[in-house]
């Protein structure tokens, strides 16, 4: 059992910037690659950023590249995504992930997910 409780998400408008965090508990962290998705209402979750165990991995779609950044600190089994210069097609409910092991960029490869958190951004 892995439980991850998203945090940071809030209302801004385009170009602002804003920091999502998630907290792990329940299995050591370090033992997870971890990654951050989006859903729109009516549209499919999709794959934003990951992270591998120790971070020395990263991997951003195009939609993100450039603007956002993920990042972990094991020591306090968080990981964060640093978003910059938003976009109301950024406007989503934004989860974070776990994996076992090794990252991957789909949905269905993590078996462990938060509640979510709501990001808009309003033009």
């Amino acid at each position: 059992q892995v439980q991850l409780v998203e945090s940071g998400g809030g209302l801004v408008q385009a170009g602002d910037s804003l920091r999502l965090s998630c907290a792990a508990s329940g299995r050591p962290f370090s033992n997870y690659a971890m990654a951050w998705f989006r859903q729109a209402p009516g549209k499919e979750r999709e794959f934003v950023a990951a992270i591998s165990l120790s971070g020395a991995r990263t991997y951003y779609t195009d939609s993100g590249k450039g603007r956002f950044s993920i990042s972990r600190d094991n020591a306090k089994s968080t990981v964060c995504l640093q978003m910059n210069s938003l976009k109301p097609e950024d406007t989503a409910v934004y989860y974070c992930a776990a994996k076992f092991l090794n990252y991957g960029l789909r949905s269905g490869d993590y078996n462990y997910w938060g509640q979510g958190t709501q990001v808009t951004v309003s033009s």
